[in-house]
């Protein structure tokens, strides 16, 4: 007999129209799996999870920057084309923080975390997570928020270059004008012109002193904070490869215990009173030896599915059940257990995996996407090679020995440096929770 109660479906969300967002599929597939409908609001007209045969309805999604009116509208619309109360699961941030937002209205028509409406919004904005992280005592980069474009350049210069910038409210950034939710500023002078765009980024700029990669130094943390308070579902993992390299998205990680991280994730949620799931980005200070909060983020991480227990538990298995009232089955923890993402870390799949491993993509029992995804990667990759032969594309790099042109940055392809200055990338992923000490 299943432990889950399958009268009451599971809606989710993305409002980031992201074709290559995996966890969205691991979400599906989970959820699918243990035999509950699934809907799916979002934009797959170009995504592989549209072919995954777990999706039981997918549902157009409110447009990218939509007001939190707008999102509940959508939400509304859904809720009266499906029978009963549903658990509601946001897939991104600015999905996450318009559900905190209305929680109160939506309760009627969905099941979700009992929590203070404004926390998803406060935990994923960088500058007031770093406030927070100060008065819980858990150790976060230096952080400035700078009041003006000459504090700005005079607070690069204190912190020591080069610094990490971020825009406190990523999910708020236009989709044109080329602005990055993080950057690597390497003087004082970028700092004081990114200052002057923070009209039109719509959030504060903040500062953080910049902590180097390494072996072993990013770790990250899923967890669903129940009813209890207790955090289930998870565990602490290490990224091995990331993509782009040492500035991007998890393509490889890894369940590995840590002691440390197990106990900063559980202190400071429950300093907040934090309920729901969470994914916690921490990076290893090769001097000090401290785990530094890098960022938090109020939902489902994109390889949430490595931290699938014996009982095949995950946080959104947790949370289907813990709303619903029904208990958690015990498992164990699997350590050693892989997670990759194919088309970032293709080569990985050629070693053995003697622990576990768990694919973004393929999976026997729902071949489809993999598929897609395959034929959609091969595209993409193809485009971009294209774009970079193209003369005159606003720079040059190096591919297989030829001279190719790197197109400028788009809202369609955003521009990922084949070169590293120094060692440090020119932009970092929106996904890459990469910071500093």
């Amino acid at each position: 007999m299943s432990p889950f109660d399958s009268r009451v479906p599971a809606v989710l969300l993305r409002i980031d129209p992201n074709p290559f967002h995996h966890g969205t599929l691991g979400a599906v597939r989970s959820l699918g799996r243990a035999g509950l409908e699934v809907h799916l609001v979002a934009d797959c007209s170009g995504s592989p999870v549209r072919a995954s045969r777990f999706v039981r309805q997918l549902h157009p999604p409110p447009p990218p920057g939509a007001s939190p009116a707008d999102i509940s509208v959508v939400l509304r619309q859904v809720a009266a084309r499906i029978a009963g109360p549903a658990v509601l699961i946001p897939m991104d941030d600015a999905s996450a923080v318009a559900v905190g937002r209305l929680r109160e209205e939506l309760a009627p028509s969905y099941l979700l975390p009992q929590q203070p409406p404004a926390l998803p919004e406060r935990v994923a904005d960088k500058a007031e997570l770093a406030a927070m992280c100060a008065a819980a005592d858990i150790p976060h980069p230096e952080t400035v928020v700078p009041a003006g474009a000459g504090e700005a350049a005079a607070a690069a210069w204190r912190l020591g270059l080069p610094v990490v910038a971020k825009w406190s409210r990523p999910w708020l950034l236009p989709a044109v004008g080329g602005l990055r939710s993080t950057v690597v500023v390497r003087s004082p002078q970028e700092a004081h012109e990114l200052y002057l765009r923070t009209e039109e980024a719509g959030s504060r700029l903040l500062l953080q002193a910049f902590l180097p990669p390494g072996p072993d130094r990013d770790w990250f943390f899923h967890g669903y904070a129940a009813r209890s308070g207790a955090v289930i579902g998870g565990g602490p993992g290490v990224k091995e490869r990331s993509w782009p390299r040492a500035a991007g998205l998890t393509a490889v990680g890894r369940w590995r215990p840590n002691p440390d991280v197990q106990a900063l994730a559980e202190r400071l949620t429950d300093a907040l009173g934090y309920r729901g799931i969470l994914d916690l980005d921490f990076r290893r200070c090769g001097t000090t030896g401290a785990y530094h909060l890098l960022d938090f983020n109020p939902r489902p991480g994109a390889q949430f599915r490595l931290f699938a227990d014996s009982a095949d538990l995950d946080v959104v298995r947790a949370l289907h059940l813990d709303l619903t009232h029904r208990p958690l089955p015990a498992g164990s923890p699997l350590p050693g257990r892989a997670f990759v993402v194919e088309n970032y870390s293709p080569l990985t799949l050629l070693r053995p995996a003697p622990d576990g491993r768990e694919l973004a993509w393929h999976a026997e029992d729902d071949p489809e996407p993999g598929r897609a995804m395959r034929g959609l990667w091969a595209r993409h990759v193809s485009r971009r090679v294209r774009e970079r032969l193209r003369p005159g594309g606003g720079g040059t790099g190096r591919l297989a020995g030829a001279t190719v042109s790197v197109p400028p940055p788009s809202p369609a392809t955003p521009y990922r440096s084949p070169a590293l200055a120094n060692g440090l990338p020119d932009e970092l992923s929106d996904e890459k929770k990469v910071s500093s000490c």
